[in-house]
C-alpha cells in the first residue's frame, strides 16, 4: 500500500501485522534464555527516547561517527556517482543523512523504518528541508525483507547505514543482512556503513549505562509497549536494566532483570521468570576493522575505503558490491 503524505514524500506501508509481532515475541520468550528483538524498541516513544540517547555525553558513537562524517564528507562524496539513489535501512530521525544530502546530492532518498509514525514525520521534515529531494519512505521490517518501494535503473544504489546497528545481529546474521543490502543496491553498488570498534570496557560499560537512566528507560519502554499493544501485564518495577560487556563474544549486552519470581502473562501464554532470570534484549558487537571488513567480503562486499576518528573510537566503511 502506498500514499502520498505532502507533495514530494511517496509513502509506503509494509509495517508487520501485529499477529506477526506477537507470534516473534512469543517464540523469543520461550526459548531458555528469554529473548526480544532489538528492532522491537522502535515504536513512536522508543524512537524518541533513543534520540535523547544519542545527545549523551557517555555515549559516544553518535557524536564520533557524525564528526567522521562530515570531516570526510568530500572525499566520501568523490567514492559515489552523482544523482544517485540513497536507501537508508533503520534511517530514525534522518539526521545524519543530512551530511550526505549536502555533498552528494543524490536524486531520490528512500528510508526504511519500522516505526510507522517517526518514519512520517521524519520524512516529511527532510523534504521540507531538502524540496529538490525526491523521497520514498517505507515503513518496512528491512532485516526480514530486501524490496525497495522504488527503483531507478539507471541510477547507482547507494545505502547508508550509520550507528553501527549492524553490531546488534549476531555475526551469521550480519552477513546474512548485509547479503540483503547487497540485493538492495545490486552490482556495483555501494554501502556506507558505521561500524563501532573495540575499545576500553569502561568506555563501552558508561555508554551503556549512562547516569540520567535515559538507556534504561529505553529499555524499559520494551516491556510497556508490550503491555499496550500485546495486553501483557509486565510491572517495571520488578526489572532491573543491566547492560555489562562479554569479553568472550566482543560484545555488550542489555539485560532486563527480574527482580524477584514472577509470572507474566502475553494473551492466554504465561511467562514464569525466577528472581535473578533477564530477558535479553540486545547486542552491540564492537569489531576491529579487519574483523568487519572479513564479515562485509562474505556477504560480498569489497572494501574501497574506510574512515576513523583521532581516537579510533568508531570507523566508517565504503563498500562496493562486487
Amino acid at each position: 500500500m502506498n500514499s502520498k503524505t505532502n507533495n514530494s514524500v511517496q509513502f509506503y506501508d509494509y509495517h508487520p501485522a501485529p499477529e506477526d509481532l506477537c507470534s516473534e515475541i512469543l517464540d523469543g520468550l520461550s526459548n531458555k534464555q528469554k529473548t526480544i528483538s532489538p528492532k522491537f524498541f522502535y515504536d513512536e516513544k522508543g524512537s524518541h527516547i533513543f534520540d535523547s540517547i544519542c545527545e549523551l555525553p557517555e555515549y559516544y558513537l553518535t557524536r564520533t561517527e557524525s564528526t567522521i562524517l562530515e570531516e570526510n564528507a568530500d572525499e566520501i562524496a568523490e567514492q559515489i556517482s552523482e544523482a544517485c539513489v540513497l536507501i537508508e535501512p533503520g534511517s530514525g530521525s534522518s539526521k545524519k543523512v543530512r551530511i550526505l544530502l549536502d555533498t552528494i546530492k543524490p536524486s531520490v532518498y528512500i528510508p526504511l523504518e519500522i516505526s510507522r509514525s517517526h518514519l512520517k514525520s521524519s520524512a516529511e521534515r527532510l523534504s521540507e528541508d531538502y524540496p529538490w529531494l525526491e523521497v520514498h519512505a517505507a515503513c518496512v521490517d528491512f532485516t526480514t525483507s530486501n524490496v525497495l518501494p522504488y527503483s531507478h535503473p539507471d541510477r547507482q544504489k547507494i545505502a547508508f547505514f550509520p550507528g553501527s546497528t549492524i553490531g546488534n545481529f549476531e555475526p551469521e546474521m550480519a552477513i546474512d543482512l548485509l547479503k540483503n543490502i547487497a540485493s538492495m543496491v545490486g552490482s556495483g553498488g555501494g554501502l556506507l556503513i558505521g561500524v563501532d570498534l573495540k575499545k576500553d570496557e569502561f568506555i563501552l560499560t558508561a555508554a551503556y549505562n549512562d547516569s540520567s537512566g535515559v538507556t534504561a528507560a529505553f529499555n524499559y519502554n520494551l516491556l510497556e509497549r508490550l503491555n499496550k499493544d500485546l495486553d501483557a501485564n509486565f510491572k517495571l518495577d520488578e526489572f532491573d536494566h543491566h547492560a555489562s560487556y562479554n569479553k568472550t563474544y566482543g560484545r555488550m549486552e542489555s539485560h532486563l532483570v527480574s527482580r524477584c519470581k514472577q509470572t507474566v502473562a502475553i494473551n492466554s501464554h504465561l511467562f514464569e521468570f525466577s528472581e535473578g532470570e533477564s530477558i535479553h534484549t540486545e547486542n552491540s558487537y564492537k569489531y576491529s576493522i579487519d574483523e568487519f571488513q572479513t564479515l562485509a567480503s562474505q556477504a560480498g562486499f569489497s572494501n574501497k575505503k574506510t574512515w576513523t576518528d583521532k581516537n579510533e573510537l568508531f570507523s566508517v566503511h565504503y563498500l562496493v558490491c562486487v
